[in-house]
């Protein structure tokens, strides 16, 4: 009987044929190999869930789940943690890639028994810059009261720490990830952001450079701690 993984990778998919193909790649060209990528396509109409099926037949680490009606980020990976088997959760979005050797240095620190979460610094792809540009000496939890410093793309985070807070909170349809982060902060949960970028962000295409005022609102909500009211 095959042990379960150690990893399970969590990617959500919407009209992303333009990127998928080099976004997944980039997962199973990993150095550490003991994971599984779930991948949810969620309602696309262009030939992203063609795509994620041609790459679940040649590698069978991969499976995939296709939403009839588009949820949003939020629902479609709370939907992939309920199918994860792994002891760790991984996040990818479909537009970025990740280093070769990203999930087997963020294992080893996390396996140190030190952290609950590890997240890396991250190559802004088509620029000469790397984020997030902060003091590494500054307490986290200072820093969420007023943005988020971690990229989502490159979380690792133990399985059960996220069980423990309900996982995402649906409420936020957007700012999700930052929602996530100033919960487990207020828990006390330990987090690492590793200085060298692991993870290749492309913020073209990113949700919050797309739905920037609505990003704010539901970031809003974050900061003040309100329920946000759905648009």
């Amino acid at each position: 009987m095959n042990s379960p993984p150690k990893i399970s990778v969590l990617m959500s998919v919407y009209n992303d044929e333009k990127t998928l193909e080099r976004s997944i790649e980039s997962i199973l060209k990993q150095t550490f190999k003991n994971f599984e990528l779930l991948i949810n396509d969620d309602s696309s109409t262009d030939d992203s869930f063609k795509i994620i099926k041609n790459f679940s037949n040649i590698d069978n680490r991969i499976k995939f789940f296709q939403n009839e009606n588009n949820t949003g980020l939020t629902k479609s990976l709370n939907k992939l943690i309920r199918q994860s088997s792994g002891e760790f959760i991984a996040r990818q979005d479909s537009d970025d890639t990740s280093h070769i050797e990203r999930f087997q240095k963020q294992i080893n620190v996390i396996e140190s028994g030190k952290f609950d979460i590890v997240t890396t610094r991250a190559n802004v792809i088509g620029e000469k810059r790397k984020i997030p540009n902060i003091s590494f000496y500054f307490p986290k939890r200072y820093i969420i009261k007023y943005k988020n410093p971690f990229i989502h793309g490159s979380l690792l985070i133990k399985k059960n720490v996220l069980n423990d807070i309900g996982n995402y909170d649906e409420r936020f349809y957007y700012s999700q990830d930052y929602k996530l982060m100033s919960d487990l902060i207020k828990q006390n949960k330990k987090i690492k952001i590793l200085r060298q970028p692991l993870y290749n962000l492309n913020l073209k295409n990113n949700i919050s450079s797309k739905y920037a005022k609505e990003q704010e609102y539901f970031a809003k909500c974050v900061r003040l701690n309100k329920t946000p009211q759905l648009f």
